[in-house]
Protein backbone atom coordinates (compact mmCIF):
# COMPACT_ATOMS: atom_id res chain seq x y z
CA UNK A 1 0.00 0.00 0.00
CA UNK A 2 1.26 3.16 -1.09
CA UNK A 3 1.61 5.97 1.43
CA UNK A 4 -0.15 9.68 0.84
CA UNK A 5 1.97 12.11 -0.26
CA UNK A 6 1.19 15.59 0.84
CA UNK A 7 3.14 19.19 0.59
CA UNK A 8 2.96 22.37 1.30
CA UNK A 9 4.44 25.87 0.12
CA UNK A 10 4.47 28.97 1.88
CA UNK A 11 6.29 31.99 2.10
CA UNK A 12 9.51 33.52 3.64
CA UNK A 13 11.29 36.19 3.77
CA UNK A 14 13.83 35.01 1.04
CA UNK A 15 10.36 33.83 -1.17
CA UNK A 16 8.32 30.33 -1.33
CA UNK A 17 9.67 27.30 0.14
CA UNK A 18 8.25 24.00 -0.45
CA UNK A 19 8.13 20.16 1.98
CA UNK A 20 6.64 17.16 0.41
CA UNK A 21 6.63 13.98 2.19
CA UNK A 22 4.39 11.76 3.68
CA UNK A 23 2.23 12.53 7.31
CA UNK A 24 4.88 11.50 9.36
CA UNK A 25 8.09 11.58 7.59
CA UNK A 26 9.72 14.65 5.29
CA UNK A 27 11.36 13.33 1.63
CA UNK A 28 11.73 16.91 -0.09
CA UNK A 29 12.32 20.21 0.19
CA UNK A 30 12.62 23.32 -1.74
CA UNK A 31 14.94 26.13 -0.96
CA UNK A 32 13.04 29.58 -1.32
CA UNK A 33 12.34 31.17 -5.11
CA UNK A 34 9.99 34.43 -5.77
CA UNK A 35 7.74 32.01 -8.27
CA UNK A 36 5.06 29.98 -6.03
CA UNK A 37 3.79 28.03 -9.58
CA UNK A 38 7.87 27.01 -10.26
CA UNK A 39 8.98 25.84 -6.34
CA UNK A 40 5.45 23.59 -6.75
CA UNK A 41 6.68 22.72 -10.19
CA UNK A 42 10.11 21.50 -8.87
CA UNK A 43 8.85 19.84 -5.57
CA UNK A 44 6.25 17.46 -6.81
CA UNK A 45 8.25 16.24 -9.90
CA UNK A 46 7.56 12.38 -9.80
CA UNK A 47 5.26 13.12 -6.89
CA UNK A 48 2.15 12.78 -9.80
CA UNK A 49 -0.85 12.15 -6.53
CA UNK A 50 0.40 14.95 -4.05
CA UNK A 51 -2.20 16.51 -2.08
CA UNK A 52 -1.55 20.47 -0.79
CA UNK A 53 -2.07 20.70 3.34
CA UNK A 54 -1.53 24.05 4.24
CA UNK A 55 -0.60 22.65 8.10
CA UNK A 56 1.88 20.27 6.66
CA UNK A 57 5.01 20.01 9.07
CA UNK A 58 3.34 23.52 10.46
CA UNK A 59 6.15 23.60 13.34
CA UNK A 60 9.20 22.72 11.01
CA UNK A 61 7.51 25.75 8.60
CA UNK A 62 7.69 27.92 11.56
CA UNK A 63 11.11 27.20 11.98
CA UNK A 64 12.36 27.41 8.30
CA UNK A 65 10.00 30.96 8.06
CA UNK A 66 12.21 32.21 11.14
CA UNK A 67 15.60 30.53 9.67
CA UNK A 68 14.87 33.10 6.71
CA UNK A 69 14.26 35.93 9.16
CA UNK A 70 17.77 35.49 10.78
CA UNK A 71 17.05 33.72 13.58
CA UNK A 72 19.48 30.98 15.13
CA UNK A 73 17.77 27.99 14.07
CA UNK A 74 19.49 24.07 13.93
CA UNK A 75 16.90 21.75 12.26
CA UNK A 76 17.03 18.32 14.87
CA UNK A 77 18.19 15.46 13.32
CA UNK A 78 15.23 13.92 14.86
CA UNK A 79 12.89 15.26 11.91
CA UNK A 80 12.24 12.02 10.56
CA UNK A 81 13.25 12.38 6.89
CA UNK A 82 12.87 9.68 3.69
CA UNK A 83 16.55 8.62 1.88
CA UNK A 84 15.11 5.62 -0.38
CA UNK A 85 17.07 5.37 -3.34
CA UNK A 86 20.69 6.51 -1.73
CA UNK A 87 23.34 3.87 -1.04
CA UNK A 88 24.47 3.44 1.93
CA UNK A 89 27.70 5.76 1.42
CA UNK A 90 25.09 8.49 0.24
CA UNK A 91 22.86 7.76 3.38
CA UNK A 92 26.15 8.12 5.56
CA UNK A 93 27.10 11.20 4.27
CA UNK A 94 23.28 12.81 4.19
CA UNK A 95 23.33 12.21 8.08
CA UNK A 96 26.61 12.89 8.76
CA UNK A 97 25.77 16.42 7.46
CA UNK A 98 22.72 16.40 9.22
CA UNK A 99 24.69 16.45 12.47
CA UNK A 100 26.60 20.04 10.94
CA UNK A 101 25.26 23.06 13.59
CA UNK A 102 24.12 26.28 12.83
CA UNK A 103 26.94 28.90 11.41
CA UNK A 104 29.34 25.59 11.31
CA UNK A 105 31.50 24.77 7.95
CA UNK A 106 32.76 21.21 7.35
CA UNK A 107 34.89 20.59 4.29
CA UNK A 108 34.31 17.61 1.80
CA UNK A 109 37.15 15.88 2.95
CA UNK A 110 35.94 16.44 6.69
CA UNK A 111 32.37 15.02 6.26
CA UNK A 112 33.95 12.42 4.03
CA UNK A 113 35.83 10.97 7.08
CA UNK A 114 32.84 11.61 9.23
CA UNK A 115 31.33 9.46 6.95
CA UNK A 116 33.70 6.23 7.40
CA UNK A 117 35.51 6.78 3.87
CA UNK A 118 38.53 9.71 4.56
CA UNK A 119 39.78 9.47 0.42
CA UNK A 120 36.14 10.10 -1.03
CA UNK A 121 35.85 13.45 -1.16
CA UNK A 122 34.40 13.58 -4.88
CA UNK A 123 31.99 11.33 -3.40
CA UNK A 124 30.75 13.00 -1.05
CA UNK A 125 30.33 15.90 -3.20
CA UNK A 126 28.24 13.91 -5.80
CA UNK A 127 26.05 12.65 -2.78
CA UNK A 128 25.16 16.04 -1.45
CA UNK A 129 24.90 17.04 -5.22
CA UNK A 130 21.60 14.86 -5.08
CA UNK A 131 20.59 16.02 -1.54
CA UNK A 132 16.96 15.93 -1.62
CA UNK A 133 16.25 17.67 1.43
CA UNK A 134 18.65 21.34 1.20
CA UNK A 135 18.69 22.98 4.55
CA UNK A 136 16.87 20.31 6.89
CA UNK A 137 20.35 18.14 5.52
CA UNK A 138 22.76 21.83 5.46
CA UNK A 139 24.75 21.16 2.50
CA UNK A 140 25.63 24.72 2.54
CA UNK A 141 27.78 24.56 5.35
CA UNK A 142 29.83 22.03 3.44
CA UNK A 143 33.14 23.81 1.39
CA UNK A 144 36.50 22.94 -0.25
CA UNK A 145 39.34 22.06 1.83
CA UNK A 146 40.75 25.64 0.15
CA UNK A 147 37.67 27.50 1.93
CA UNK A 148 36.17 28.35 -1.49
CA UNK A 149 32.46 27.69 -1.77
CA UNK A 150 32.38 24.30 -3.89
CA UNK A 151 29.37 23.54 -5.76
CA UNK A 152 25.85 24.14 -5.16
CA UNK A 153 23.52 22.74 -6.61
CA UNK A 154 20.34 24.22 -5.78
CA UNK A 155 18.61 27.15 -7.71
CA UNK A 156 20.91 30.14 -7.26
CA UNK A 157 23.38 28.00 -7.22
CA UNK A 158 26.99 29.03 -5.15
CA UNK A 159 25.29 32.90 -4.69
CA UNK A 160 22.61 31.32 -2.66
CA UNK A 161 24.74 29.34 -0.78
CA UNK A 162 27.08 32.47 0.17
CA UNK A 163 24.11 34.24 1.04
CA UNK A 164 22.71 31.56 3.32
CA UNK A 165 25.84 31.19 4.81
CA UNK A 166 26.24 35.00 5.79
CA UNK A 167 22.48 34.74 7.07
CA UNK A 168 23.96 32.25 9.36
CA UNK A 169 26.74 34.42 10.48
CA UNK A 170 25.05 37.66 10.95
CA UNK A 171 22.54 35.69 13.14
CA UNK A 172 25.67 34.57 15.58
CA UNK A 173 26.72 37.75 15.54
CA UNK A 174 23.73 39.61 16.61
Amino acid sequence: MQKMIKYTIFKTKWGYFGLAGTESTLCRTHLPGPEFTKIESRLLKNLPDAQFDKAYFRLLQQQITAYFEGSCVNFSPDIPVALDGFGVFSRKVLTACRKIEFDQRVTYAGLAKKAGRPSASRAVGNALAKNPLPLIIPCHRVLRTDGKMGGFSAPGGISFKKRMLTLEHKAIEA
